[in-house]
This record gives C-alpha cells, sequence and structure tokens, in this order.
C-alpha cells in the first residue's frame, strides 16, 4: 500500500475527534486504502483492533444492514460488547437508505470515532447538511498522482527511465489496481472499460433513474473527447441533433452534472479576469482518470494536449486549490488557481516548437500585473524561463514538492 501522505496529513489532526470523516471521489480510486491507513495509524498509536467495526457496504453480506434501523440495531449491539472507545468504517455508504439520519444517531448516542467513505458529491448536499452541517469534514480522494503512479510503478519496472514512465502513465492513468495486474496493456484497458461501465450504471444511471441510456452514453463520449474543450450545452445539442436525436439544453446540462456527481468529470468555470466575475457559459471538464478516457475513448496520444492540461488540472485540485479558466479580454489562461489566498497561474502546452507557440504561451500573462507564480508546462527538455515567468517540463512540475 502506498501511504498517499497527501491526504493522511490532512486527515490525521481530525483523527480521535467527533467530527465525521466524509472520503468522496469516484469509485475504485483508493477509498477503501484510505480507511485501511487510518486503521494502521490508529494501531501504531495503541488501538486495539478489537475497537474496529468496518462493514463494506457494496458487500452482499451485508445487504440486510441497507437500511438507517437494522444499521443502527447492529452497530449499538456490536457497540456493546466493545471496551473503549469504538471506531466505525463504513465503506460506500451511499448503499443505505437513510444512513445519515443513522450516522447521525451513531454520532451523538456512542463513544465513537467514523470515517465513512462515498461515490457521489450528493452524499453531502440536502439531507446530510440538515443532520450532520457542520459536523463533518469531507476530503476529495483522486486516482493517483504522477508521483504515486512512479512509486508503483518503479516497484515492477526498476530501470525504465523518467520519460519511459510518464509515457505509460499518459496511458495508463493512475487508477490504483492497475498495479495489481502489473499495468499490462490488455489488462489495464478491460479493467478501465469495467471500471467506466459501472460507474456509468450504478452511480448515474441508477442512481439518477435515467431511461435514455443511450442520451447519456452519447453525451459522455462528447464530454470525453472534447475534455478541456470550452462548450456549451447548445452546443452540444446542436451536435446530437446532426446525429438525428433532438434533445434540451437542460436535459444535456443534468446528464453532465450527474456525471459530475459520480466524480467522473469536474467542471472548471471561467473567470473573467478584469471584471472579477465567473463567467455562467461555456465551461470546460476533464475526467477524473485519463486513463479510462483512453480505455474508452482512445486517442490521448492523439489529443496529447488536452490530457496534459486532464493531468495538470487534477493535480491543481489534488493540492488543494480552487482552480478557474482565467480570461483577459481575448486571452485565455488555462488555469488560475487559488489556496486560501495563495495564487498561482498555469499555462500547459504540448511542445513550444515555434516563435509563435513560444509567444503565445508566454504572451497571455502579458496583461497580469501582480507577483504571483506564473508558469508554462510543455514536454521540452529544455527550460525557457524568461520575463519572470518560469518554465518547466511537464514531469519536472508534476514532481516539484512546492510551486513557488
Amino acid at each position: 500500500m502506498i501511504k498517499r501522505e497527501i491526504y493522511m496529513s490532512r486527515i490525521r489532526p481530525f483523527i480521535n475527534t467527533e467530527l465525521i470523516k466524509v472520503m468522496t471521489g469516484i469509485r475504485r480510486c483508493g477509498k477503501s486504502v484510505m480507511l485501511e491507513l487510518i486503521k494502521q495509524e490508529l494501531e501504531e498509536s495503541g488501538v486495539n483492533p478489537a475497537q474496529f467495526i468496518s462493514i463494506n457496504f457494496e458487500d452482499m453480506s451485508y445487504s440486510h444492514l441497507q437500511t438507517a434501523q437494522s444499521l443502527h440495531n447492529e452497530i449499538k449491539k456490536r457497540a456493546s460488547e466493545i471496551q473503549g472507545k469504538v471506531y466505525l468504517f463504513f465503506d460506500e455508504i451511499q448503499e443505505v437508505k437513510d444512513w445519515e439520519k443513522c450516522v447521525n444517531s451513531l454520532r451523538v448516542s456512542l463513544d465513537c470515532d467514523i470515517y465513512i467513505t462515498g461515490s457521489n458529491a450528493r452524499l453531502l448536499s440536502g439531507e446530510l447538511a440538515t443532520y450532520l452541517g457542520g459536523r463533518y469534514v469531507e476530503f476529495v480522494i483522486y486516482p493517483f498522482s504522477f508521483a504515486e503512479f512512479m512509486e508503483l510503478y518503479r516497484s515492477i519496472a526498476p530501470d525504465e527511465s523518467m520519460q519511459r514512465c510518464f509515457q505509460k502513465y499518459l496511458l495508463s492513468g493512475g487508477m490504483p489496481y492497475l498495479a495489481n495486474i502489473r499495468y499490462a496493456d490488455e489488462p489495464s484497458k478491460q479493467y478501465l472499460h469495467d471500471l467506466f461501465n459501472s460507474v456509468q450504471l450504478k452511480d448515474i444511471v441508477r442512481r439518477n433513474k435515467i431511461r435514455d441510456v443511450d442520451l447519456l452514453e452519447r453525451v459522455i463520449a462528447y464530454v470525453m473527447a472534447n475534455v478541456g474543450n470550452t462548450f456549451s450545452a447548445t452546443s452540444l445539442a446542436k451536435f446530437l441533433k446532426n446525429e438525428q436525436r433532438t434533445v434540451a439544453p437542460e436535459t444535456i446540462l443534468n446528464y453532465i452534472k450527474y456525471c459530475c456527481e459520480a466524480y467522473l468529470f469536474y467542471q472548471v468555470k471561467r473567470e473573467d479576469l478584469q471584471g472579477k466575475q465567473i463567467l455562467s457559459t461555456n465551461e470546460k471538464y476533464y475526467i477524473a482518470d485519463h486513463g479510462i478516457r483512453e480505455a474508452v475513448f482512445g486517442g490521448n496520444m492523439r489529443d496529447i494536449n488536452l490530457i496534459l492540461e486532464n493531468i495538470v488540472y487534477l493535480e491543481l485540485l489534488r493540492r488543494g486549490y480552487a482552480v478557474t479558466v482565467g480570461r483577459f479580454g481575448d486571452k485565455e489562461i488555462d488555469f488560475v488557481c487559488d489556496k486560501r489566498g495563495d495564487k498561482l497561474y498555469v499555462q500547459v502546452a504540448y511542445l513550444l516548437a515555434s516563435d509563435e507557440t513560444i509567444n503565445r504561451e508566454f504572451g497571455v500573462y502579458d496583461t497580469i500585473r501582480d507577483n504571483y507564480p506564473k508558469y508554462v508546462v510543455s514536454m521540452d527538455e529544455l527550460e525557457m524561463s524568461r520575463n519572470g515567468i518560469k518554465h518547466c517540463n511537464i514531469r519536472n512540475f508534476l514532481l516539484m514538492k512546492e510551486w513557488n
């Protein structure tokens, strides 16, 4: 198991507090492993594993506990046989009907420390906010970063250069389970394809009671093809009309929203840097794992500039930045990043092969007059920093401890 210290360092301060620790993220991104890492840490600090109660609700043997009342009764019964604080680990909690009532009741009535995971962003809206308002902390877990991927891949292929590791990462992505099949090409594709199907079926179709699955598949294919490109629901509706599917833009927006709630896609809003306002149209979308895109849609090497953007975007999220696309007049900055007032600008290109490309990528910063770090990130091996703007090879950028 990789230690995933980037998350553990955030979770650690909340261990043994009354706040409910909620880990969310796309199916199979490593949330269950986070629960194991927390247990490991508790054991090392002297907690007896007999104080742990762990339930994975995707396991059929717990299907009788999928209502709030039955789960509550079971936990109270098992907790009465435990001495000292009880540690509760609930995996894929969204399978339990009215789970928030049960969790809130346990929080109040037991001396316990609660950890839950779920594969849907709506976990923390609506009902939950009412029951647990202010009493939980959320941690979004992402697939492996390039650094985490390298740590595992090097244990399988110790002699691979960093360049070869990155090429593998471009096609395989960061889903943790791939290490178990040693990143073999065909099995990896099969696994990612099946994973995508289960996200689509369980977390999107079933959860939102979608009847027109064919339309959903077309919408997902379009968004996948256009990761990193701005488009509107209206333009997608026109595209579908050409394919003899008439559909309202609102329906398209709903379908994309369901995909975002299942953590398949992330929406990035555009920000007018002059007027300091968020623009309401033509957002961009990125996929949770670019390996899924290669397995399902293909073409990662053909669309490499978009995939590099996707990788950088996810790395910014992993490190806790809020990210928008910046617009200044007719120029666009790929990523404007903010972490509690610390700002960072990132422009991503495939190769700075011509003067025209260099002028375009560096030129977007001409009108930005602040002193926050500004990066141009590309696959180039030679460093081309200029005018206080840092140029960085993408591999080095992803492996840097700090961007400053």
